[in-house]
């Protein structure tokens, strides 16, 4: 029978080790693939073909509530890694139950904005730090649902690694 995942029951965001303070929600990133458009003689028309394991610019946006020390120290131009930790709540059809799986993301980036937000009375200041993501990974459970390395040409999905082929071929294995 079907585990069903059904929600985010809450997460804790980690940076370099430490608890992030702050109470956040996290936008995290859209994968779209760089194409080059395909035409031509034996063709009937015309295609945006993906180049294998290619994404264009990828962001996470962490959202806060207030603006504090740490948000805006985030902005220091450095690499930053942040393991987002959490658990969701999942529905075991077979045995009639709820469970909790374990749900990983871990990115890599570098800060690329901050909107400093609105001041207003009794409201929250929607303050938000933007980063271009050059590594993300999800897993649940253990299992490694994602894995992307811009800079190391890692681009798993499913515990397949569609770029194997392509560090062949340029020498990198």
């Amino acid at each position: 029978m079907a585990i069903i995942s059904e929600k985010l029951v809450n997460f804790r965001v980690f940076e370099n080790g430490n608890d992030l303070l702050g109470v956040a929600d996290v936008e995290l990133s859209t994968l779209t693939a760089m194409t080059e458009s395909i035409k031509g003689a034996g063709i009937a028309g015309e295609f945006d073909a993906p180049v294998t394991a290619h994404f264009g610019g990828m962001e996470a946006t962490f959202n806060w509530r207030t603006l504090n020390k740490h948000n805006i120290s985030l902005m220091a131009p450095k690499a930053y890694h942040f393991d987002l930790r959490g658990s969701q709540d999942a529905y075991d059809s077979a045995k009639h139950i709820v469970k909790q799986q374990a749900v990983k993301c871990v990115i890599a980036g570098r800060p690329k904005e901050i909107s400093l937000g609105k001041l207003d009375i009794g409201t929250s200041t929607g303050t938000a730090n933007k980063f271009e993501v050059m590594y993300i990974k999800i897993s649940v459970d253990g299992e490694t649902l994602l894995e992307y390395d811009k800079y190391n040409f890692i681009y798993v999905v499913d515990g397949v690694d569609y770029a194997a082929d392509i560090r062949d071929a340029l020498g990198l294995s």
